[in-house]
């Protein structure tokens, strides 16, 4: 980010931070809605159905009715191993061009889809459970045997299996995934320098949301009582998501993997890195 930019970002999250900040003594309950709106609705990953691009429309798409929502997949066809692909926050399916050619050379069949609010998928907030949901909803559609989750997809993928126990699923892969909950929000109440007030009833809204304490949503946690295999990768360098989150999910994760990389950031795009995860699902056994 140049510094005009950085200049720019830093005075825009200020002053939506006061302007919440003062709602909050007259306004509380419009203000927590501000805070939570800007804390759950990507600005960016959406895309446009006429401007696809060229690895979604080598695809087949297929749009998935669930509930008041519509999730948008790409399947790129092939044998019976199904692999599901879940991007992470402001992002779309698009993601994963590189490491599709990849996945191909397996013969596998690979299904990405859009996560809620982002790409062509309906929607206009993005959180764990709910992509969580969107998740087994084409989990239950395709039935695949393994998942790859990058980011917040990754942190999605390890509550996903927490929470609905899915017997088909023997392998995972998280890429670059934030373990604990309360860094990604105390990060955002820092960037918008929220106040003591305006922060609690942020957190209370998440709680009545989610039904779960902000506290106890960690991945470490989640995953200390999973038996599938696991590989676990995340970068030295990642500025978005803190290495040591990487480290505490590996370490809490008995049946799982942890590679250590240098140098690619957090989007782990690095075709070392995948011809490793390649030899995770097709060739460890």
């Amino acid at each position: 980010m140049k510094l005009f930019d950085k200049i720019s970002y830093f005075i825009l999250t200020k002053s939506i931070g006061l302007y919440i900040n003062l709602m909050g003594f007259l306004f509380p309950e419009k203000a927590t809605k501000l805070a939570y709106r800007f804390f759950t609705e990507p600005r960016d990953g959406k895309l446009d159905a006429t401007k696809i691009p060229k690895i979604l429309s080598e695809a087949h798409p297929e749009t998935v009715a669930f509930g008041q929502h519509q999730i948008q997949t790409y399947t790129w066809k092939g044998n019976d191993h199904r692999i599901l692909l879940v991007h992470g926050w402001e992002s779309n399916a698009a993601r994963w061009e590189r490491f599709i050619g990849w996945l191909k050379k397996s013969g596998s069949t690979i299904i990405a889809l859009d996560g809620p609010a982002q790409g062509l998928s309906s929607g206009t907030e993005f959180n764990i459970p709910e992509y969580a949901r969107f998740v087994d909803a084409i989990m239950q559609k395709f039935s695949p045997t393994s998942i790859i989750g990058h980011s917040m997809g990754g942190a999605t993928c390890i509550y996903y299996q927490y929470t609905y126990q899915n017997p088909l699923l023997e392998k995972m892969v998280i890429l670059g995934a934030p373990s604990e909950f309360m860094i990604v929000l105390n990060n955002y109440k820092k960037t918008l320098s929220l106040n003591k007030k305006v922060s609690r009833l942020l957190e209370k809204r998440i709680m009545e949301r989610f039904n779960i304490d902000p506290n106890e949503f960690s991945g470490k946690r989640f995953v200390s009582g999973l038996n599938l295999k696991g590989l676990i990768a995340h970068d030295e360098d990642d500025t978005i998501v803190s290495y040591n989150e990487g480290k505490q999910i590996a370490e809490a994760w008995k049946t799982a993997e942890f590679i250590s990389t240098k140098g690619l950031g957090h989007s782990l795009h690095d075709d070392q890195l995948y011809q490793r995860i390649y030899h995770f699902l097709f060739e460890a056994d």
